[in-house]
C-alpha cells in the first residue's frame, strides 16, 4: 500500500487569549497548522532538489520562513544586496513549485474563534491547536484513503508540553474519532475512530527544524495562512503549479478536503475587532 507522509508546522499562538501584534497593518491572527503531503517514494527526488537549491546558495542552515520575509538572522543578508536578494526569492519560488508534495492546512482565525466560543466556553476553551491538529489530520486522512494510501505524520518539536498534546490529539482520534459537535459538524462527513485507526500508521514523529521537508512545510504554510486574510502571490504561485489542495480537488470537496479557514467569518465579513 502507498503511504503519504504529512509533515506540519504551526503558526501563531496557539492560545485563545494572546494579543496580537498591533503593528500588523493586515490585522492578521491566528494559529495554523499545516506543511505538506509527500508520497514516501518521492521522498527522494525532493531531497536532491532541496540540497540543488540550498548548494548554490551556500546555505548551510534551515530555510525559515519568517526570517527569510524579514531578512533576519542568517538570511539578514537579503537586506543587503537588491538584486541578489531577488534573484534569491525568485529562485526560491521555482524550488517550492518543483517539489512533488501538496500543501494543506488548518488556520484557526483567533478574533473569530474566540466570537464563537468565549461567551459559550469562557476558560474552557480548547487550545487552538487541538482545532487545528483535528481538523487537518482528518483532511489527510480522508485524501490519503482516496488514494488508497496510509497516512504517516511529522510535526516540528515546539516544547515538551506541546508535543504532547499533540501526540494525545492524535491518539484521541484513534479511540473516539472527531471531537466536534456532531449536530454542527454533521456536513462535514468526520471520519470515524475505526477510520483514523487503519489509516494512520503509529504515532506522530517529532523532527527538528533541520529536516529538509519540516523546512519545506514550514514554507509552504505561510502563504497557506496569508491567504486567507487577503490576496498574495506566493499563494497564487503554489495554486498556479497544483501544488496546494485545492488546485486539486473540485469545490464541492473543499468542505471536507481543502484547505481550512476556520472561524473566519469575522474577516470574510470584515467586522475586524478593534486593536
Amino acid at each position: 500500500m502507498t503511504t503519504l507522509q504529512l509533515y506540519i508546522d504551526d503558526s501563531g499562538s496557539r492560545f485563545p487569549d494572546h494579543k496580537p501584534d498591533a503593528a500588523r497593518a493586515d490585522g492578521m491572527d491566528w494559529f495554523a497548522l499545516g506543511g505538506v503531503l509527500i508520497e514516501k517514494d518521492d521522498l527522494a527526488t525532493a531531497l536532491d532538489l532541496y540540497r540543488a537549491f540550498v548548494g548554490p546558495w551556500g546555505i548551510d542552515y534551515p530555510l525559515h520562513s519568517t526570517k527569510i520575509r524579514g531578512r533576519r538572522g542568517e538570511f539578514r543578508w537579503l537586506g543587503r544586496d537588491a538584486d541578489r536578494a531577488g534573484r534569491f526569492y525568485r529562485e526560491l519560488g521555482d524550488f517550492l513549485v518543483s517539489l512533488p508534495v501538496i500543501g494543506t492546512a488548518c488556520v484557526v482565525d483567533r478574533p473569530g474563534y474566540n466570537h464563537r466560543y468565549q461567551e459559550r466556553y469562557g476558560d474552557q476553551r480548547w487550545l487552538m491547536c487541538k482545532t487545528a491538529y483535528t481538523i487537518v489530520i482528518e483532511r489527510a486522512l480522508k485524501y490519503a484513503q482516496q488514494r488508497g494510501a496510509e497516512l504517516e505524520v511529522f510535526f516540528e518539536e515546539a516544547g515538551a508540553r506541546e508535543d504532547r498534546a499533540l501526540v494525545e490529539y492524535h491518539r484521541e482520534l484513534k479511540r473516539n474519532g472527531m471531537p466536534f459537535d456532531q449536530g454542527t459538524s454533521a456536513g462535514y462527513d468526520g471520519l470515524s475512530p475505526e477510520a483514523f485507526r487503519d489509516g494512520l500508521l503509529g504515532d506522530p514523529a517529532r523532527v527538528t527544524k533541520k529536516s529538509p521537508l519540516m523546512q519545506v512545510a514550514d514554507l509552504y504554510l505561510y502563504p497557506m495562512v496569508k491567504a486567507g486574510y487577503e490576496p498574495y502571490p506566493p499563494f497564487d504561485q503554489l495554486h498556479a503549479a497544483s501544488r496546494v489542495i485545492d488546485a486539486l480537488i473540485s469545490e464541492e470537496e473543499r468542505t471536507r478536503l481543502g484547505i481550512k479557514y476556520s472561524c473566519f467569518e469575522l474577516v470574510q465579513n470584515g467586522e475586524r475587532p478593534d486593536r
